[in-house]
């Protein structure tokens, strides 16, 4: 097999994956997890940091 055609092929194998991966990601379904996800870093527990009395 020519080093060629096995570029080509794992070229044609990424782009279908990506293309793939965009379609799983465009999907109407996916979009109340996704939603749900952004907003994870805003949710919890406040976590102040420590305070030494000394300012920097």
């Amino acid at each position: 097999m020519d080093i060629n055609i096995l570029r080509s092929v794992i070229t044609a194998i990424s782009l279908l994956l990506f293309l793939g991966i965009v379609v799983w990601a465009w999907q109407r379904s996916r979009q109340s997890s996704f939603d749900a996800a952004a907003g994870l870093p805003f949710q919890g527990e406040h976590i102040e940091e420590p305070t030494t009395g000394a300012h920097p």
